[in-house]
Order: C-alpha cells, then structure tokens, then sequence
C-alpha cells in the first residue's frame, strides 16, 4: 500500500507541471490581497510541485531496499530522452482553452505516466541534484535509475544502496560519487 501511494506521488509530482504551467497562463491567483499577488501566486504555483517532490524523495527511505549485483554492461543517461515529453506538456497546458479540458488531459496523461512502470522522470528531481539513466543488466534488463552519481563508464559499477519504486524503476540512496 505503502509503494503504491508513493508511486501515486511520484507521478502526480512527473505530470503536475502541465496544471503549474495552465495556472500560470490563465493567470490564476490564490491571493486577491495586492497588485503583487498574482506573482506571490505564481510562485506558489511553481514551489508546490518542488516542495512535493522534495517529500516524494525524503519518503524513499520507507521503500524496500535492493541492489543490482553483477555485470552492468550497459548504461545510458535517460534526462535528454525525457525532454521532448515535457515540452509536449508545456505545449499541451499553453493550449488547452478551458479548465474542464485540462482536468481530463491531465487525467489522462496521470493514468499513462502511472501504468508506463518506467516513467517516473521527474525534471524537478535535477533541482535536488539526481540524474537519470538507463542501466542494463547482465540478463539484459534495462532498468530506469534515478542517482545522484555522474556516471560515465559501466566499468566496476554497482548499485549496492537502492530503494525499489517498482520492479524495472530504482532510486540510488547512496550517495554522490
């Protein structure tokens, strides 16, 4: 139950962007208190979702703990693969006309993004110093890991601090090398 509300987390925080970016065009406020308040609000706007996936990376603790032992033969850097994605976003939430529209697109880019099993990409993540890649396997299993190392070579690499998101996506908690 635990993992699956933080997988719930974790895509409500990859997808969240498109309703910051919508908030922001339509020039929603929160606050109608001065002439300031439709950039307090914006502000908000932009710091929930940061704020969210900071929790989001403070909860990793609370996942189960796992570790990829043997050969890595391979391993790509996944953030540039991520991009065309998120400016599809940004391009969807400039033009989306109505509210009504974009509570069902988001809805359904939420129940894709949560059913992919891999795309957890996050680019607010890069704020708090994660990278993403593609690793694989011995076996020839791609797996998705999020870490704050800067990997360049796949040779004499190990992963021996992992927590588990779901079985083909990992964060790395061990730290920056």
């Amino acid at each position: 139950m635990g993992n699956l509300l933080y997988r719930l987390l974790l895509t409500f925080n990859a997808t969240s962007l498109i309703i910051v970016i919508f908030l922001i065009k339509e020039k929603y406020t929160i606050i109608c208190l001065s002439s300031l308040s439709i950039y307090i609000s914006y502000i908000i706007f932009i710091c929930t979702p940061i704020v969210l996936t900071g929790i989001s990376l403070l909860i990793t603790r609370f996942l189960s703990s796992d570790s990829i032992t043997g050969e890595i033969k391979d391993v790509e850097q996944a953030n540039n693969a991520f991009l065309p994605s998120y400016l599809g976003y940004f391009f969807v939430a400039l033009s989306v006309p109505y509210c009504e529209t974009l509570v069902f697109i988001f809805a359904i880019l939420f129940v894709f993004t949560f059913l992919s099993q891999t795309l957890y990409f996050n680019p607010l993540f890069l704020f708090f110093g994660y990278y993403f890649y593609y690793v694989t396997t011995e076996n020839n299993v791609k797996l998705f890991l999020i870490s704050k190392k800067q990997i360049r070579s796949s040779k004499g690499l190990s992963f021996p601090t992992l927590k588990r998101i779901n079985n083909f996506t990992y964060i790395d908690k061990g730290g920056k090398k």
